[in-house]
């Protein structure tokens, strides 16, 4: 099977959940299953604000933000993206009130219980990264337990940021080239260099993410996998996490798949323009 017909039978699940017609089925029809993002990378914004909005709860906003996420891990499993990273929490959210910690904690077992049967049957793969040593004992069970079950699921790579870091992961990841040398008495000679640091990280193993999104419209990256996206695609929406459902996932798939990505060179347009001004100029030397 050639790689667009298998791309296009892995968009064909996404059609079976929409409605003929409807907006989000004109998006879809719209993405080239050739061109999506092999990971996808989420900085969830705008939980507390959106609940303020409404004159609610703290709480209430990150109840909200649970249909979000399943909404988005269901879209990206439909569409055959290989990964999508979720900033769930992290290391700083340590200061936010006691009672929304917990709350935070418990919401994440009730949407792993309630959803995780349906993640397995659809192929996908549950891990979490982040210093996961110090997450309260059942949150690391639940955890445990779900990365067990998926271990063999070999669709989306559902891959949740807790008790995350971007400095941290790379202060961990030296940290465990050095322990390495040490233990293998290679210390003296010990040399890091960019493999090494990428074999390192938490996400080693996974491509770097071709698409960062982050609602809320804050202009910012909050210490968000530093490493991994020095060349990913930013898109930065005003709507709060709550509001950004499957069509908002689309649209910024879609706004992606327009640009043009040149890791440091030139587009082909750019490329052929130069190259016609060399050849004008050395037809000019020859004259």
């Amino acid at each position: 099977m050639k790689l667009y017909d298998k791309a296009y039978v892995e968009m064909t699940r996404l059609f079976e959940v929409l409605k003929p017609g409807a907006k989000e089925w004109s998006l879809a029809q719209a993405v080239d299953p050739e061109r999506l993002p092999a990971h996808i990378a989420i900085i969830m914004d705008g939980n507390g604000r959106w609940a303020r909005g409404r004159g609610l709860p703290r709480v209430a906003g990150h109840r909200a933000g649970m249909e979000s996420v399943r909404v988005a891990v269901d879209t990206c499993a439909r569409l055959g993206i290989r990964a999508l990273t979720l900033y769930a929490f992290s290391t700083e959210n340590w200061k936010r009130p006691r009672a929304e910690v917990h709350t935070l904690w418990r919401l994440l077992r009730i949407y792993l219980r309630r959803e995780l049967p349906e993640m397995h049957r659809n192929g996908v793969r549950v891990t979490a990264m982040g210093r996961l040593d110090e997450l309260p004992a059942m949150v690391r069970q639940e955890l445990d337990a779900a990365s067990e079950l998926t271990a063999g699921n070999t669709g989306l790579r559902l891959n949740v940021a807790l008790n995350y870091s971007g400095r941290a992961e790379l202060v961990d990841a030296v940290n465990a080239i050095l322990d390495r040398a040490r233990s293998e008495g290679t210390f003296p000679d010990v040399r890091v260099d960019e493999d090494a640091i990428a074999s390192n990280l938490y996400t080693a193993g996974l491509p770097d993410p071709d698409l960062l999104i982050r609602t809320s419209g804050e202009m910012r990256i909050s210490n968000f996998l530093l490493w991994q996206i020095a060349y990913a695609e930013l898109y930065v929406t005003d709507l709060l996490w709550p509001d950004f459902l499957r069509a908002d996932l689309l649209n910024a798939i879609l706004d992606f798949q327009r640009r043009e990505r040149r890791f440091g060179g030139l587009g082909p347009d750019r490329r052929a323009r130069t190259a016609d001004v060399e050849y004008a100029g050395a037809l000019g030397n020859m004259e």
